[in-house]
């Protein structure tokens, strides 16, 4: 992607003060991003379908892709296609790989390398979706479940899995030592470009 093109994509991402997003990072679209979240280089965050409103202390690993696309049945022009948002709340993890469709998502949730969530998933809070696992029912999954394994098994552990706040730290010292990020205006969620 070009420099032009990559400055007219990012036109209407609002990135709060505190967040650390690469400019490697792909962002299309009406893209919201919380306080203290970081984005790394090479994710993808695209909101076709309507907007994304990412909360605080998300992150966002490599190769992560969040869409907010139209259900495979649905064109963008047709009359049953009215945008919906995409909520994501706090202290969620997105490791490498991973790709969310889900249209809600609670706090404290980590979705491991390779995990696949479809788009008509609701994650409560608490959970934790297992390297590779795949989940694309229609379903809300219950606070604090575990999906494992090569056939998506699931349990309920007793607690909550722990904020990557010492993660996220470290990564927003680290990160702007090694890569661009995008900065905000104060008192204005336009990006600028480093």
């Amino acid at each position: 992607m070009s420099d032009a093109k990559q400055i007219i994509a990012q036109k209407s991402a609002k990135i709060a003060a505190g967040a650390v997003v690469c400019v490697e990072s792909e962002i299309r679209g009406d893209v919201t991003i919380g306080a203290r979240t970081v984005v790394h280089p090479k994710a993808r965050i695209i909101a076709e379908a309507g907007p994304i409103i990412i909360g605080e202390g998300n992150l966002i690993e490599e190769q992560a892709l969040i869409i907010n696309s139209y259900p495979e049945n649905i064109l963008p022009d047709a009359d049953g296609a009215e945008p919906k948002a995409m909520t994501i709340g706090t202290n969620n993890v997105f490791e490498v790989g991973c790709v969310s469709q889900a249209l809600k998502i609670g706090d404290n949730n980590v979705i491991e390398s390779k995990a696949d969530l479809g788009r008509n998933v609701i994650l409560t809070s608490g959970c934790i979706i297992g390297a590779c696992c795949q989940i694309n029912t229609c379903e809300v999954v219950p606070e604090n479940t575990v999906v494992y394994g090569s056939n998506s098994m699931r349990r309920t552990q007793n607690e909550k899995p722990q904020p990557q706040t010492l993660q996220l730290d470290f990564l927003m010292k680290i990160l702007p030592n090694y890569h661009h990020v995008k900065k905000t205006v104060k008192g204005s969620g336009a990006p600028l470009r480093n």
